[in-house]
């Protein structure tokens, strides 16, 4: 007679679950199974199922098309108005230089334009460039100026005219100024003496310049690169420190002298020539 064992089951007594390790090392072992099946299908399927795979070819406009597609587009923005479209402005005829420009979002940004002098100065949007000029707006190749009202154009190459300009040379020379302030040949003296007033510009009782003022028609004033509000603070490289330096720099007006100042212009110190007439 044979006893067997039976194993007795108590009411309300779960089985017990596998340790934890082994739960993660089955589920590891698993995930490196499956990346393993997919490295071995992307190691031995085909790129395409279908055949060889290439790709799809190039559509090319034809050569009528592509000229048709260039001629309807105007990438600088200077095509004539509309008919009932308003006219974006002619080229100025001011003697002014435009030789960079920095557009911001918003219709804002800043310029880099000379006067007759040739002094490069940067103006913001909203600036006074010249008397009754303004800097009203700034794109990738040319700025709008606000002048008397009107709005005239200002462009980086002005060599020819413009197609908007219905006629305008945009070449915009520079025009002498009347007085005897000479061009390319420089200011005489005679009409510097006349034109331009230089008096000591005292600051908390120091002399910090010598503030720049015009009389007459303001030619010369103008010719010499000076615009109204400038104080020179230094005077070949030397600052001003009293009312006396007013007389030095008379006494430096000679014929065919070239006098190098530093202007003080807002919030900047702009370096400006003087160049004397022989």
């Amino acid at each position: 007679m044979g006893f067997g064992v039976k194993r007795l089951a108590f009411p309300g007594v779960r089985p017990a679950l596998p340790p934890l390790h082994d739960v993660l090392w089955w589920a590891l072992a698993t995930l490196i199974a499956l990346l393993g099946a997919a490295l071995f299908w992307a190691l031995v399927t085909p790129v395409s199922p279908l055949g060889n795979w290439k790709p799809a070819g190039i559509r090319e406009m034809s050569p009528t098309a592509r000229a048709a597609l260039f001629a309807s587009i105007d990438p600088f923005n200077r095509t004539a108005p509309a008919a009932g479209e308003a006219q974006q402005g002619a080229v100025t005829s001011l003697a002014l230089t435009l030789f960079a420009t920095r557009a911001t979002p918003g219709g804002g940004g800043s310029a880099i334009i000379a006067g007759s002098d040739g002094v490069q100065n940067v103006y913001r949007t909203g600036a006074e460039v010249q008397p009754g000029v303004t800097l009203a707006g700034v794109a990738f190749d040319h700025v709008e100026l606000s002048r008397n009202g009107a709005r005239e154009l200002l462009y980086l190459d002005q060599s020819g005219p413009a197609p908007d300009a219905q006629g305008v040379v945009a070449a915009n020379p520079v025009a002498v100024p009347p007085g005897g302030a000479g061009g390319s040949g420089g200011v005489s003296i005679d009409s510097l003496r006349r034109g331009v007033n230089f008096g000591p510009k005292a600051e908390g009782g120091k002399t910090v310049g010598l503030e720049v003022l015009s009389s007459g028609d303001g030619a010369a004033f103008r010719a010499a690169g000076f615009q109204p509000g400038d104080v020179i603070t230094a005077v070949d490289g030397k600052p001003v420190t009293g009312p006396g330096d007013a007389a030095t720099l008379s006494g430096a007006l000679r014929p065919g002298a070239s006098i190098a100042v530093t202007v003080r212009r807002g919030d900047r110190q702009l370096p400006l020539a003087i160049t004397l007439a022989p």
